[in-house]
Formats: structure tokens, C-alpha cells, sequence
């Protein structure tokens, strides 16, 4: 069974910093990707940053340059980086993965770490 767990989040002031982890049930490289998402009530699940397979990483606009993904296989741990937070990086932090089988996609959510930056 696939399970992914955040931890990391917190209250912090603008331009502080904060680092989450999300700790895997599976060897990393079994995954076809792993990233982080946030969401804030009333509105959908948003794409933050993640890496595909060793392709390297990507991120959203609104955090190049101040968030970074990485990721520590012999722990299967994949680290985000906040930094110079602002309030509208306030939110909840889900950390995905996803499994590829015979070309079938599947996603895995952790429970979520939430994250408020006060200004």
C-alpha cells in the first residue's frame, strides 16, 4: 500500500522560511513522480513544484525562485524548501505520488500539513 506523510508545517512571518517533508512507504525511484500541491478552502488543489523520474524539477510561478523540491532516496523522503513566505503561500500542503504500471497512472495524497504565513 502506497502512503505518503507531510510534516513541517507551521505559522510563520512573512519573508521566514519553513521546510516540509513528505515521508514515502516506497523506494522513490519506484515512483513516477513525486511533488507538492497546496489548496485553500473553497478552491482547488494547485500544482507547487515536483519531480518526474530524474527529469530534473519543476515548479509554479508564483514560487521559482523561492521554493525548492528535492528529494533524499535512502530515507524515500521528498523535502520543499519555503522560502521568503509570503501570506498567499498560506495553505494546506499535500505531498503526491505517482505510481505508473503498464502505463496506468495512479496518484497517492497524504493527509496534508497546513501552513500560514502571517504578514
Amino acid at each position: 500500500q502506497v502512503k505518503v506523510v507531510e510534516s513541517g508545517g507551521g505559522l510563520v512571518q512573512s519573508g521566514g522560511s519553513l521546510r516540509l517533508s513528505c515521508a514515502a512507504s516506497q523506494f522513490l525511484v519506484d515512483y513516477f513522480a513525486v511533488g507538492w500541491y497546496r489548496q485553500t478552502p473553497g478552491n482547488e488543489r494547485d500544482f507547487v513544484a515536483g519531480i518526474i523520474g530524474n527529469s530534473g524539477t519543476n515548479y509554479a510561478d508564483s514560487v521559482k525562485g523561492r521554493f525548492s523540491i528535492s528529494r533524499d532516496d535512502p530515507t524515500n523522503t521528498v523535502y520543499l524548501q519555503m522560502n521568503n513566505l509570503k501570506p498567499e503561500d498560506s495553505a494546506t500542503y499535500y505531498c503526491n505520488a505517482v505510481t505508473s504500471t503498464d502505463g496506468h497512472y495512479k496518484n497517492y495524497w497524504g493527509q496534508g500539513t497546513h501552513v500560514t504565513v502571517s504578514s
